[in-house]
């Protein structure tokens, strides 16, 4: 069975280490992760990283748009 909380920690250390390096991929990862947590979130009637992360992935997106501009 897949283990979202260990998925969660390998694409929070790659998107990490993407967006260190200014790869734009860094982002989408990251907002992947986001939705996982939210899934993981729901799972597990941990509520709160819900809204959180629905903001990270908005913020994901304004970041990508920027970094693609430039």
């Amino acid at each position: 069975m897949l283990r979202l909380d260990y998925l969660s920690c390998v694409l929070t250390i790659l998107s990490t280490i993407l967006v260190g390096k200014k790869h734009w991929e860094g982002w989408v990862i990251a907002a992947l992760n986001s939705v996982i947590v939210c899934v993981i979130g729901l799972k597990t009637s941990q509520l709160g990283f819900i809204p959180a992360n629905l903001f990270c992935i908005v913020l994901y997106a304004v970041n990508l748009r920027t970094w693609r501009r430039a």
